[in-house]
């Protein structure tokens, strides 16, 4: 494979490119696999693989699963386009118009009610700074593409600010921490279950989250061609994440106990977490992707998507009725 940009992307992002996902089509239709992205925020998809629920699930439809771990949602969504995987676990509302924009064939098949406390701008407890308005100049973390980036444009124009008043520094998550701990940044913009983490183990200050700023669905998204020819998969998958999502808000402290080894952080800090995330799921509805075409307008307004994007011209999964 030539050692393109967005194979290096990939790499990066932790995502091996074996052998059995270079097949041709017809392979692949003959392996019958499903290959799912997930992030370390992707709870519901996590509790389904950690369960080997879809595994069961799907091997009476001689369908086998793998799974792809990314360290946030726009790799995860490049690995869509590129067809390294079939589907998306949930991804931060900003990072569907990035793919788009870059010409993936993406369908929306389920999302995740609002939780806008889920994200915020923090500051370390001992930071001067006090309000949005006081970072301008100044260097601020966050993932280009996620959630966390809207949030930022969003804030930053409610201050009078854009993006060209503070320095961006587009950093991983753990390599944002790294920068916010030691000072190398004013503050960083962020989403849970790292918030939670930074706000515990750190005494970081929350600037402002999402309320009235940014509502914060979560999306889940599946490469189009796949979405065609199985959508019986998608409807199955859909399922089962709606009832991962009951679970979890039905029983917290249980779903804090089970999670908090999985991802590597204590109870306490993942049930913090949890309770600021609805986990509700549904099929995206109108309100949901007028939001996602706000959110696409906003970054090629600002020049940080190179062209304008149509959501309306992206598939949308309907489950039966």
């Amino acid at each position: 494979m030539t050692d393109t940009p967005t194979r290096r992307r990939l790499l990066q992002a932790g995502l091996a490119l074996p052998g059995a996902l270079l097949l041709n089509p017809l392979q692949a239709a003959e392996a019958d696999r499903l290959r799912i992205g997930y992030q370390k925020s992707s709870t519901l998809m996590i509790y389904l693989k950690s369960k080997g629920v879809l595994e069961k699930a799907l091997a009476p439809w001689n369908v086998s699963v793998q799974w792809h771990e990314f360290n946030s949602g726009l790799p995860l969504l490049e690995a869509l386009n590129v067809g390294a995987i079939d589907l998306s676990a949930d991804v931060a509302d900003a990072v569907p118009a990035f793919a788009l924009a870059a010409g993936a064939q993406l369908t929306y098949y389920a999302i995740e009610t609002p939780s806008p406390q889920a994200q915020a701008i923090v500051v370390r407890k001992d930071s001067p700074v006090t309000s949005v308005a006081q970072l301008k100049g100044q260097k601020v973390a966050f993932a280009k593409g996620a959630g966390a980036h809207y949030l930022l444009l969003e804030a930053l124009a409610r201050n009078g600010l854009s993006i060209q008043d503070i320095e961006p520094a587009y950093l991983s998550p753990a390599d944002a921490r790294a920068a916010f701990e030691t000072g190398k940044v004013a503050a960083w913009v962020i989403w849970d279950p790292f918030l939670a983490a930074v706000q515990r183990q750190s005494g970081a200050r929350i600037l402002v989250d999402g309320t009235r700023l940014s509502a914060y669905r979560r999306f889940y998204l599946a490469a189009t061609p796949y979405a065609q020819r199985r959508p019986d998969v998608l409807g199955l998958v859909y399922g089962e994440l709606q009832r991962a999502g009951n679970w979890i808000k039905h029983n917290p402290n249980q779903a804090a106990e089970w999670h908090a080894p999985v991802i590597g952080l204590d109870a306490a800090t993942v049930e913090v977490a949890n309770q600021r995330r609805s986990y509700q799921v549904q099929p995206p509805d109108a309100e949901a992707l007028a939001e996602q075409q706000r959110i696409a307008d906003a970054f090629s307004q600002a020049q940080i998507i190179p062209r304008k994007v149509r959501i309306a011209d992206s598939p949308v999964w309907r489950p039966a009725s």
